[in-house]
């Protein structure tokens, strides 16, 4: 497979402004209520090399820590964040954001994997973590 088979690129509209968007991916609190991240285990320090941390909650109870860093920050534009992975590696996930106008936003997320399986945990994981924010964002 080639690495245009192992990118995904997933797109959503919310109703919403651009800065709450932002917010909703750069900050503590708002981060927590929507990302399945356990009460008080997310920090966040959305700037260059800034590192971000939280715990994930599966519906089955089990928890997974999820640790990383931003590689580059263009506020209301742009998250390039890297997150840990076991042996020392780091995968990269893009957020792109485009406000639309009207308090609407465009997100998309993108990402290329090294592997078939890490594709599909990936993609899945990314699109549950869009569809929770989007709902977030419509309740706030």
């Amino acid at each position: 497979m080639s690495a245009d088979d192992l990118t995904y690129t997933l797109t959503a509209e919310a109703d919403a402004p651009i800065a709450a968007v932002w917010a909703a991916w750069t900050e503590d609190e708002p981060y927590e209520a929507w990302s399945y991240s356990k009460a008080g285990s997310v920090s966040m320090d959305p700037t260059p090399n800034g590192r971000y941390t939280a715990t994930v909650v599966t519906p089955d109870g089990q928890e997974f820590p999820i640790t990383g860093r931003y590689i580059e920050v263009v506020e209301h534009e742009l998250l390039l964040m890297g997150m840990d992975t076991p042996g020392g590696g780091e995968e990269v996930m893009r957020l792109d954001l485009v406000g639309l106008g009207e308090d609407r936003t465009r997100l998309t997320i993108s990402q290329t994997c090294a592997t078939k399986e890490e594709y599909d945990m990936a993609k899945e994981g990314s699109q549950m973590l869009l569809d929770s924010c989007l709902a977030y964002l419509a309740k706030a």
